[in-house]
């Protein structure tokens, strides 16, 4: 598996991330088929949240992989928190709390990164940057980012945090791509001119920041899957076209489709069907051409200025 660097840290990470949102869906044997499989693609980045099956995903994950100190050398893990029933909390208590949670589920001593998931309104940077202090020194977590934030949001937190920001998870797919359009129509009258966020894939490839793209497959909000989907006649004929030629399946292109961009994102994918996750893994191999990746940006409805 192709690597790259992580932010501005030393971590070397797989381009493809194995989120485990769905894994307690999954029995002991199926999962640990899933995660040995994942391992044998070397997609050794698991990526989970606390809120993920009110944690019972993490459980799964440990018990799957047999987790002991040999284990864990061979993996990198990645959490987040922040998210309670209706409300969002970074406060220090809940922060350090939920960090103690995670690792006694995943039965380990430390997470390599722990992100922030979503942001918190009521969110006061110094308590952010007092739990961060302690995790880092109590070597509970080594590398520290955030989910769904823009620019001001995380300039607001680098303010106090001395930890750098290494990710920033950010939904992001073929038909969900404003970060990207929003770029093609500077200063023009059109919906798609409409910045609604800050200009944050220009931000993290200015600083360092790591894109992960969550739901690479979905349109909307979780309306479902773009692939094979009858709504979007003439974006699958086009990744089909492309399938063909590189001899994949169309989820292998629309995954080739995002790691073709210069940010060197890290989409996050969440299946847990060994045969769906291998042709995720075939991406890291694939490099599309400029013209295959506009021609599938349009096919998409993307209109160019």
């Amino acid at each position: 598996m192709r690597t790259i660097k992580l932010g501005v840290s030393t971590l070397e990470v797989p381009v493809i991330a194995i989120g485990c949102m769905r894994l307690g869906s999954l029995d002991k044997p199926q999962a640990e088929r899933f995660i040995q499989a994942a391992l044998e693609e070397g997609a050794n980045f698991f990526e989970h949240a606390d809120i993920y099956g009110k944690g019972k995903c993490e459980e799964v994950f440990a018990e799957a992989i047999q987790m002991s100190p040999g284990v864990r050398d061979k993996i990198i893990l990645q959490s987040k928190c922040g998210i309670r029933p209706g409300m969002f909390d970074f406060s220090k208590e809940h922060i350090l709390n939920s960090v103690d949670g995670i690792l006694r589920r995943l039965r380990t001593d430390y997470l390599d990164v722990l992100l922030l998931h979503r942001p918190d309104t009521l969110v006061e940077p110094e308590e952010v940057a007092e739990a961060f202090d302690l995790l880092e020194s109590s070597g509970k977590v080594r590398h520290f980012g955030v989910s769904n934030q823009n620019p001001m949001q995380i300039q607001l937190l680098k303010k106090f945090v001395k930890q750098p920001i290494v990710a920033n998870q950010l939904q992001l797919s073929i038909t969900n791509a404003n970060m990207i359009s929003q770029g093609f129509n500077v200063n023009m009258d059109n919906h798609s001119a409409v910045n609604r966020d800050g200009s944050v894939l220009d931000f993290c490839r200015l600083h360092d920041i790591t894109i992960q793209p969550w739901s690479p497959f979905q349109y909307g909000f979780f309306e479902g899957v773009f692939l094979d989907n009858e709504k979007f006649p003439e974006l699958n004929s086009k990744i089909n076209e492309v399938a063909a030629k590189y001899e994949v399946s169309n989820t292998t292109i629309a995954i080739a489709w995002l790691l073709r961009h210069p940010a060197n994102m890290q989409p996050v994918i969440g299946t847990m069907n060994i045969e769906r996750m291998q042709d995720c893994c075939k991406a890291a191999d694939i490099r599309l051409t400029r013209e295959e990746w506009y021609a599938i940006f349009r096919s998409a409805g993307n209109i160019l200025p």
